[in-house]
């Protein structure tokens, strides 16, 4: 597929098999998943299975997650997606055939931007993509993400439990 964006400071660019440890070291991170279900990966495996489902999402949906790299150092900092979810497993809060928005961040990366600007790009290219619709969701707890989403111009629409959390 190709995916490939950038900004000032940052490379988005589609997954690659090169890309199981930079997997690993965001979503093995316990900060990290504090707001989205407090299920960190434990074995390496696991970051083989999530790029996997990242490749399929590409072939199939031309849509999925980018791996974004800090310009001036080439440090993996992030993902941000653009998630199609399909199906009654994907249904969120009632919805199901959405798409929509996130971007987990290393924390050492926290607090400098790269989360909006990431996202910013991500919903430039989903509108490009023809989807009139992209949704964020987020537990209220997480200050920073909602920051963010309020930053990128997505409104609130309603409060309702995500991941068993509120």
């Amino acid at each position: 597929m190709g995916l490939f964006l950038e900004t000032k400071n940052l490379i988005l660019r589609e997954f690659k098999e090169i890309d199981i440890a930079h997997i690993f070291e965001l979503d093995s991170n316990p900060e990290v998943h504090k707001y989205l279900g407090n299920k960190p990966i434990s074995p390496h495996k696991e970051s083989e299975d999530t790029l996997t489902f990242f490749l399929d999402q590409y072939a199939s949906r031309k849509v999925g997650r980018f791996a974004l790299f800090e310009k001036s150092s080439g440090y993996f900092v992030e993902w941000s997606e653009l998630k199609l979810n399909t199906g009654i497993k994907k249904q969120l809060n009632s919805f199901t055939n959405f798409v929509d928005i996130g971007y987990p961040l290393i924390p050492k990366f926290w607090g400098n931007d790269y989360a909006t600007k990431s996202a910013i790009k991500c919903l430039d290219y989903g509108f490009r993509k023809k989807y009139l619709i992209i949704y964020g969701a987020v537990v209220a707890a997480n200050v920073g993400f909602n920051k963010v989403l309020e930053k990128i111009g997505l409104k609130f629409i309603k409060k309702f439990p995500l991941n068993g959390m509120k």
